[in-house]
Order: C-alpha cells, then sequence, then structure tokens
C-alpha cells in the first residue's frame, strides 16, 4: 500500500506523488487512507513547511476516483456508498483544504472527477501546459460527490462551473488558468521546478504567517465579511505574541533578511 504514494522530501518541502501511472492515478480507498497517514506525518514535522502534490507518468495528474475500486460500495446502496465512497471523499478533499500547511497541486497531465476536486481543494496549484480537466462524474450518471459541486462554482463561478459539471466536457490548461481553477501553467517539463520555486518562497515565510492567510482565507471564504473579519483578526491575535512577528518587523526596520523560526 506504501506504494500507491511515493514520499519525498528536499529541505522543508515534502513532494506526495500519486504512484498508479497504470490506472492513470485513480484514487482508491487505500491511496486516501494512505494520503490521510501521510499528512498526518507532515504536518506533525515541523521542520516541513510545504507539501507538493503530483502525479507519476507522463499522462496523468489523477483520473479521479477508482471506478473498480467504488463501484461495490455504490451498488451496495445508499448507506454503504455514503459511508464508504461519499464520506471518504469528502474527508479527503476537506483536509487538504483545510491543512495548515501550504499544498502546492502539481497537475502533470489529466485531472479528471475526483482530480479534478483536488485540485479544486489545495490552496495553490500550477499546471502542466498538457494538462486537462473535467468533471467526469455526469457520464457515470452522478454528481460530483467529493466536494465539486461546491467548490468548482466558488473558484470559477456559477455558470462556469456548471458547464463543466453538465457536460463533462475537458478544459485545456490554459483556459483553467484564465478561469482561476489554476493559479500557473509552464511548460511541461518545468512542471516540478516551477513548483519547487514556489514552495521555496512560500517556506521562506513564517510558518505562522502562512498557517494564519490560509486558515483565514479558508474559513472566511463561507462567511460574511464581518464575521470573516472576525476570523482574520483572531489569526492575527495569535500571531501578535510570536517571535516572529517580532522579528519580521525588526528585519524590517534593520533592512536586513527575516528569518523566521515558527515561534
Amino acid at each position: 500500500m506504501d506504494d500507491k504514494i511515493l514520499l519525498t522530501i528536499n529541505g522543508a518541502v515534502a513532494t506526495l506523488t500519486l504512484n498508479r501511472p497504470d490506472t492513470l492515478n485513480a484514487i482508491d480507498f487505500a491511496t486516501i487512507d494512505r494520503l490521510h497517514d501521510l499528512l498526518d506525518f507532515i504536518e506533525a514535522d515541523d521542520a516541513l513547511r510545504a507539501v507538493i502534490l503530483t502525479g507519476a507518468g507522463e499522462r496523468a495528474f489523477s483520473a479521479g476516483a477508482d471506478i473498480h475500486d467504488f463501484s461495490s460500495a455504490v451498488f451496495a446502496g445508499p448507506e454503504v456508498a455514503l459511508r464508504e465512497f461519499v464520506r471518504r471523499g469528502q474527508r479527503l478533499t476537506s483536509r487538504l483544504e483545510a491543512f495548515p500547511k501550504p499544498i502546492i497541486a502539481a497537475v502533470n497531465g489529466l485531472a479528471y472527477g475526483g482530480g479534478c476536486e483536488v485540485t479544486e481543494a489545495v490552496p495553490l496549484a500550477i499546471a502542466s501546459d498538457r494538462a486537462t480537466f473535467a468533471k467526469s462524474e455526469i457520464k457515470l450518471g452522478f454528481a460530483p460527490p467529493y466536494g465539486g459541486t461546491q467548490r468548482l462554482p466558488r473558484l470559477i463561478g456559477r455558470k462556469r462551473a456548471l458547464a463543466m459539471l453538465l457536460t463533462g466536457d475537458p478544459i485545456d490548461a490554459r483556459t483553467a488558468r484564465d478561469i482561476g481553477l489554476v493559479n500557473e501553467v509552464v511548460p511541461h517539463e518545468q512542471l516540478m521546478d516551477a513548483a519547487r520555486a514556489l514552495a521555496a518562497k512560500l517556506t521562506a515565510q513564517s510558518p505562522l504567517a502562512v498557517a494564519a492567510c490560509l486558515a483565514s482565507v479558508t474559513r472566511g471564504l463561507n462567511l460574511s465579511i464581518d464575521e470573516g473579519l472576525a476570523v482574520e483578526a483572531s489569526q492575527f491575535a495569535r500571531m501578535a505574541a510570536t517571535e516572529d512577528i517580532r522579528e519580521g518587523i525588526t528585519a524590517f526596520i534593520e533592512k536586513r533578511p527575516a528569518v523566521f523560526t515558527g515561534r
């Protein structure tokens, strides 16, 4: 099971690679469970400050949920389907969305169904110019169950999202960038270098401030502006007594680079 996701660590950056290229990195139940375990490990290690998530092989980031794996749960009836398939997938995308360290999706190929939902859930995404995105669940006779009907409209707007959801038609990487599904598109051979360069920028910041930004945005998106401002203020209050905020301000005054320790 460990081979379903590869973990490599380079300094403060952990790279997770979905490693089922023979299935276009389809996400089966064991992959979901293993990804949770690895995220727990990364969260507990203070030396790790950013995550890159990508897929093995040249064809796919992820083709989505493994149909052969989840079909038995669906055919067992609504109660089993909700417990084993829907809630498991929603827990994963919610975990990715709320993770306190920045996750960068390096989308190296097609990202369909659940693979697109993973891209929607993580805070940042860079796509290869070969990448394509689709909400393919409609062609299997169901609506996206891993959060796609909720996150995609919030990211790209209701009408654009419904066009993808109701047709299942793919879009290319540049269209995904233009509508806000990914941050950047780079030549395929430069994808991992671009993801590592972005991760390096993030790991140079205060990990406490990064976590505060992630929490404020993720929580605030679904709140009124007044409630969101209260979340923002509470995150600042948590930072106000830290060494990192003192270091950042002092370094600015002294005209030197700040060195953040996460304390």
